[in-house]
């Protein structure tokens, strides 16, 4: 019998012994693969979350090294005291994403069926208008809904989500008064916000040490992601109208049958946020996203009470901890991970598990490769509560080429269906597509990272 085992390794003997980096632009944004190479030869491919830090998961790598891959949960505790919020935890959550990869490899099982099998055979993928729309065309509804649209009908998507935030209904009409603000701190956010995109839409920036430039790049920031209730916007009623147009032109195009989901509608604080959902209540939203910081949890709990529209957040907690609380209080309606920055594969499980306890869904978040995407389908598949994943990039036409071996696209007819392949269930990266696309100045596809096997410090968390 034990004859007809199909061994791709000796897991017991597996062991870590490198780790290289390959930092990508434009796929859809900027963004950082890992890989683990170890002894017998097989590797691990994960993710760190999009505009993040090569150093997140290079810090790492000295605590890895000589770890038998298998053991994911036993290493993800000994690393998860170096994540944080948002893009802080994508080294975390890269390497245990390239983990399980490795350990799927190993034993020849898919990581869905480690994770307990499957709930459902594809996990469904929701869209976004796309990010090349003709600079020309008005940044509005009509537009916006026009393009979700053409995803739908060309492409099967079934769901859709968008960005419109009050600020763009402002840009969009400056003879009218949309937000009423401390005079001069709207031009003030709006000079912000210019000087990250100059920054944020030149790769060179990533590679300079130019003082001045990231003088500029860290005031913006600053002045940009204030949070809501501190920049004491208040929105009249014109910019209410004004609002509610851009949405009703956006259902107008896309029609009602199709789910729409609207994120980034603006800097508010919870009591504005309440008059403009009540608002856009009619429209049927499937959701709205990040009204608020997503540890706002009793604002969110209050705000779930103002209005009908599903509430959405946790793009940006990071492991099971920071997401209980808004479990406990059932403070939205919608829990919504990024594998890239909760924690991982296993972490995102455990996180729709609890939600689904607390009777409440999770979306996934995404705007990475599709490594993450993949990832993010294999927690989909295994977990109940799980509706559907992002996908930001409809429109980038190398994004399904940069693995190999998945068969056919990754995400087809709106859905992503993970393959009875070991691991995530690609063969490997597509390094001569991605040499294509590095970000300038990083060191190239799986650039050398020998600097990092022997920092270390005492990571002791008590004495």
């Amino acid at each position: 019998m034990d004859l007809n085992i199909n061994r791709s390794s000796s897991p017991s003997d597996l062991r870590i012994t490198d780790m290289r980096l390959t930092s990508l632009t434009g796929a859809p944004l900027n963004t950082i693969l890992v890989k683990l190479y170890t002894n017998q030869g097989i590797t691990g491919v994960g993710e760190l979350r999009d505009g993040g830090s090569f150093y997140y998961a290079a810090q790492l790598k000295s605590r890895i090294l000589g770890e038998n891959p298998c053991n994911v949960e036993k290493i993800f505790k000994r690393i998860k005291q170096f994540g944080g919020p948002a893009r802080q935890a994508g080294g975390v959550s890269g390497i245990e994403i390239a983990l399980w990869d490795l350990a799927g490899k190993a034993y020849g099982v898919p990581v869905y069926q480690m994770l307990g099998g499957k709930h459902r055979e594809a996990a469904r993928v929701y869209t976004h208008p796309g990010f090349t729309i003709p600079k020309e065309e008005k940044p509005g509804g009509r537009t916006l809904g026009k393009y979700l649209k053409k995803r739908v009908d060309e492409m099967g998507f079934t769901m859709c989500k968008t960005a419109i935030g009050i600020e763009t209904v402002q840009n969009m009409h400056p003879d009218e008064i949309v937000i009423s603000a401390p005079l001069g701190r709207l031009e003030e956010i709006k000079k912000a916000g210019e000087a990250l995109g100059k920054h944020w839409s030149d790769p060179g920036f990533y590679a300079t040490a130019d003082a001045e430039a990231f003088g500029e790049r860290n005031w913006g920031f600053t002045e940009a992601f204030r949070e809501m209730p501190f920049n004491f916007f208040r929105v009249t009623e014109r910019g209410l109208d004004l609002y509610e147009k851009e949405i009703a032109e956006m259902r107008e195009e896309l029609g009602y049958k199709t789910p729409l989901a609207i994120d980034h509608i603006g800097n508010l604080n919870l009591e504005d946020c309440a008059k403009l959902l009540r608002r856009l209540e009619k429209y049927n939203l499937a959701w709205v996203e990040d009204a608020l910081p997503p540890y706002y949890v009793e604002e969110y709990k209050r705000l779930s009470q103002l209005t009908t529209v599903p509430l959405a957040t946790g793009e940006d907690l990071y492991a099971i901890e920071g997401f209980e609380p808004l479990c406990k209080e059932r403070a939205v309606a919608i829990i919504h991970p990024d594998v890239a920055s909760c924690g991982g594969i296993l972490e995102m499980k455990r996180i729709g598990d609890m939600a689904e306890r607390q009777r409440m869904s999770m979306i996934g978040h995404m705007c990475e490769t599709p490594i993450a995407a993949i990832a993010t389908a294999h927690v989909g598949v295994a977990t109940e509560s799980f509706i559907a994943l992002e996908f930001p990039c409809p429109d980038v036409p190398w994004w399904h080429e940069m693995v190999l071996g998945f068969g056919g696209p990754v995400i087809k007819d709106g859905f992503l269906k993970p393959n009875n392949k070991p691991g995530l269930g690609f063969d490997d990266t597509n390094d001569e597509l991605l040499a294509e696309h590095v970000l300038p100045g990083t060191g190239g596809v799986w650039a050398d990272t020998d600097y990092w096997n022997a920092v270390y410090s005492h990571d002791k968390k008590y004495e």
